[in-house]
């Protein structure tokens, strides 16, 4: 079997800098002002991460107004400034403290209350979703959808709930996963399978196709019936308590499987899933908890990332499509991961790969952004689709599920629906040998 990092090596956890120390990292260069998405849209200083770091600063031991709030509020944390800069400031510990300060401190709105308490009472928990699939497709089949995006509306009531109707996909129902799946030939590694909250219960195809993907190439793969949300989307809106404890949950299920490697299909859980003993230290985890996240963080890979380093073996028959590839920014921002995409989808036979211009513009999913914020998303959204449109691309293959609702939400509204799918998908279309028709079926 092929040899993964078990987190053994880990050792004690390094000691954690202030958040003062963290503010001091900033030298106020402005390489992040062009690759912010928000600094962007409007060009105000106080909506970049140069700006944002200002206002840390000033209000360490000042009341939060909501003046300042908004600022926090309105940023994504695609960490496109991480990236690009050239000091290595951790804008993405300064943003998430600082989201679970305005949490603890400030007294939002009723409107805006009623609307988060709605969003993370639904999101966080597949069963939940899961009970919506049969009124949604109700819904879509009466034709009362079509009805109220004619008329509008939902947008005056609630540009929120517009916004959240508006990206929820065309449901599929597929088989359950088992809770093994054996590989093909021989076992080469034993990985663990996250499925996932919005993936697992709104586009639950990418699992299985992931499962398809990895059995094929060796891989025994466990997926546990136990596994709950990771965090992500708590941990980002600063909701540190609730993030903690969903992460000591993922942390304990995955310990119990025995796993290689944890393998995840979502951007955002996966680079949620890699910094866990950052979550768990926000909201105060003794060093054993900090412990045993960062060995389950060693332990966990995107799934491009994984297979990538594991090698491919299946065969890959043609698949003649012309495919443009997003880079969601928690894959290449928040885990680095860029080329392993392009390289398993370049390797398959006819299948013709473009890049997006400005590929490092967030495209405005941003966890629930699109829903909290529902105006700048809708934005940058419409930049991402008009990029997409510019390549001629019939496909889009992106490997996160917000991303993947949102870019094809803002298509269809522009009238030009693309079909969106999956590394995963891709692959698995390739190595079964399926049409480019699978993957095309709600193309124009």
């Amino acid at each position: 079997m092929t040899d993964f990092p078990t987190g053994a090596e880990t050792g004690p956890p390094s000691p954690r800098r202030s958040f003062d120390d963290l503010l001091g990292d900033c030298v106020h260069c402005g390489f992040c002002l062009p690759t912010c998405p928000t600094y962007v849209l409007w060009g105000e200083e106080m909506d970049s991460p140069r700006g944002r770091i200002h206002l840390m600063a000033q209000t360490r031991d000042d009341v939060l107004t909501p003046e300042v709030v908004q600022h926090f509020d309105r940023c994504l944390g695609c960490l496109a400034c991480v990236s690009s800069c050239p000091s290595g400031v951790r804008y993405d510990s300064l943003i998430e403290s600082t989201r679970a300060r305005v949490e603890a401190e400030h007294q939002r709105g009723p409107r805006e209350r009623l609307l988060r308490a709605l969003v993370f009472a639904l999101f966080p928990y597949r069963r939940r979703l899961d009970l919506l699939r049969g009124p949604l497709r109700a819904y879509r089949a009466c034709g009362a959808s079509a009805w109220l995006r004619r008329s509008g509306v939902l947008e005056r009531v609630s540009p929120s709930l517009a916004a959240m109707e508006r990206v929820a996909p065309p449901l599929r129902t597929v088989p359950a996963l088992p809770g093994r799946l054996p590989a093909v030939g021989r076992r080469r590694a034993v990985v663990g399978l996250l499925t996932g909250c919005v993936q697992g219960s709104l586009l639950p195809q990418v699992n299985t196709a992931t499962a398809r993907v990895l059995a094929s190439e060796g891989c025994e793969v466990l997926t546990p019936r136990a596994q709950g949300c990771c965090g992500a989307l708590s941990a980002h809106s600063g909701r540190a308590a609730e993030a903690a404890r969903f992460a000591r949950a993922t942390v304990e299920t995955f310990e119990r499987a025995g796993v290689d490697t944890v393998v995840v299909n979502s951007a955002g859980c996966g680079s949620s899933m890699k910094h866990y003993a950052d979550v768990l230290a926000e909201a105060g985890a003794g060093p054993s908890w900090e412990r045993r996240a960062r060995a389950l963080s060693a332990r966990t890979a995107d799934l491009t990332e994984f297979l990538v380093r594991l090698g491919p073996v299946a065969e890959r028959h043609p698949l003649p499509v012309r495919a443009a590839y997003h880079d969601a920014c928690h894959l290449s921002h928040g885990q680095g991961v860029r080329d392993q995409p392009r390289e398993l989808l370049r390797a398959i036979p006819g299948l013709e790969l473009l890049d997006l211009p400005d590929p490092d513009l967030c495209c405005g999913s941003a966890g629930v952004y699109n829903l909290l914020r529902p105006d700048a998303a809708r934005e940058l959204g419409d930049r991402k689709a008009g990029n997409l449109r510019s390549t001629g691309a019939r496909l889009l293959v992106t490997g996160n599920p917000g991303c993947s609702l949102q870019i094809a939400s803002a298509m269809e509204r522009g009238g030009h629906p693309v079909s969106v799918a999956h590394p995963a998908q891709v692959l698995d279309a390739s190595i079964r040998g399926l049409d480019a028709s699978a993957l095309l079926e709600d193309a124009p």
